[in-house]
Parts: C-alpha cells; structure tokens; sequence
C-alpha cells in the first residue's frame, strides 16, 4: 500500500503565503486528522496534497517504504490511481443517475477513447455497498438530500481504489446515523484495507476519536502534531481559538474530550426563567 508525504509546503492565493512550511504525512492504515480555525489553512493543504492547489515550494511523495516517486512529477492518470480526494463541496449533476456517479471515480483506468475497465464494475458494486447507496443506483443524483448526494461522492471516491483517500468534512449534511456509519467505514478502510486517510475536520472531539494522528494548523502553520492527547492541548487550543477551552478524558471511553467554555457556559449561572 502506498502512502502520501509532504515536506516545507508553502501554498499561495496570489502573492499572499496561506500555508508556511507544512510537513505531514499520511501513512498506510492510519487516519491523519487536520483540525484547526476557520482560514487556518486546512482545506487548502489538503487540496495541495491532492495537486489542486500547484505549491510555491516543497515537495510531495507517494509511495511506499520500499521507495517513493515524486507526486508533483506523476502523470495525472497514474496520480489519480493511488490518490483520490473528497471535497467540501461538488456540483450537481443532473441528468446522471447515481450508479453513473459512481462510474466517474473509474476516470483513472480508462484511456482517452473509455476504453475497457474489467474490474470497473466489481469496484463500483463495491464502492456502492460499501456506502449504502446500492439501493439508489437507479435514481438520479438530484433527486437526493444532501446525505444520500455526500454518500455518493464518497463512494465515487472509493470506486477509484485508490491507496490514499483524503477528505475534507466529509460528514457535512449528514445525520447522526450516517455520520457514525461513515466513520466506521474509515475505520474499516484503514484498519482492514491498509488506506491512508487524511481527513478535515471541524469537530476537535471527533478528530480525538478517529484519529490516530492529530495536526492543528494555525494562521497557516503547523501548531502541534501528534496523538491526539499531545495535539490537543488544552492550553494550545485556547490561544489558537482565540476562547477558553478545556479537555478531560471520558471515563467511560477513555478519549480525550474539548469543551469551549463561552460566557453562558458556567454550570452554576442562575437557571433561565421560562418566557410568558
């Protein structure tokens, strides 16, 4: 299995830097979360590892520990083959039905004229299952909710079987049924399949619970790194942030837990009368 890594990236919009000299890396089997601010840079990092935002500087590999190529250098094609990304946001195909959705994440292994792809279909049905949206194969994508469209996406991403999935909140729009099945499924591909995730996240609780390495970005650069219980810290988050904010670990589960504490969030302040 391959995986993906990044060294001193410095990421621009015009003549502005965004991201000052990040490094990270997503390794197979294991789920790297970036959490951080509004306009820490997140989004845009990751977009980069995914080659969509071109970097200033720095470099980018994809390999894995028997040698490593140069991700910057790859053809489109043989990139998209072992890196795939969800985005925050994709537009709505209309006139398309969701099994042919899924279809575009076999892009990679077609040539130029949609030449055959033997194991297409057996990646699709996968892909499908996997995400349970096999049951609307059939229906077209915009007659879906938001959930069932975010559902789909994702399993054009995982037709694509691909070695490294990166995500960029992929729960938005989902209820807490589906949001908890696809954070099982992360699981299931990086444990049993061997996949190298890396996933934004604006829930610093949900980050402490699926991931096994957590990056906190601040104004663009890389504030800590580590287990969750080192990169969440109580007093880093609250001067990233900009508000107080506490961590205890849940008895019951054993995970760190965050808590921002705002003016109404003493438990002591006086009970709030009912209005006539």
């Amino acid at each position: 299995m391959f995986g993906l890594k990044a060294n001193d990236l410095v990421l621009r919009y015009g003549d502005r830097d965004v991201v000052h000299g990040a490094g990270l890396q997503v390794e197979p089997g294991r789920i790297v979360a970036l959490v951080g601010p509004n306009g820490s840079g997140k989004s845009t990092l990751l977009r980069a590892l995914a080659r969509l935002h071109v970097a200033a500087s720095g470099t980018i590999e994809v390999g894995s520990a028997s040698g490593a190529a140069d991700a910057l250098m790859m053809k489109r094609s043989d990139f998209a083959r072992h890196v795939t990304l969800l985005s925050q946001s994709r537009p709505v195909p209309h006139g398309l039905s969701v099994r042919e959705v899924v279809e575009f994440g076999r892009h990679p292994y077609r040539g130029r004229w949609r030449s055959a792809d033997p194991d297409g279909p057996e990646a699709v049905d996968r892909a499908m299952h996997l995400t349970g949206t096999s049951e609307l194969a059939g229906r077209g994508v915009h007659e879906l909710s938001g959930g069932q469209l975010q559902r789909v996406w994702l399993a054009s991403c995982l037709a694509q079987d691909t070695s490294v999935l990166l995500l960029d909140e992929p729960t938005n729009h989902l209820d807490l049924r589906y949001k908890v099945e696809i954070f099982d499924l992360l699981y299931d591909l990086a444990l049993v399949h061997g996949v190298a995730i890396g996933v934004v996240l604006h829930d610093l609780d949900e980050a402490a619970a699926l991931a096994d390495h957590v990056v906190v970005l601040s104004a663009g650069r890389i504030a800590a790194a580590g287990p969750a219980h080192e990169a969440l810290d109580a007093d880093l988050l609250t001067d990233v942030y900009s508000i107080p904010i506490v961590t205890h670990t849940d008895p019951l589960t054993g995970r760190l837990r965050t808590r921002a504490v705002g003016r109404h969030s003493d438990s002591h302040q006086p009970e709030r009368t009912a209005r006539p």
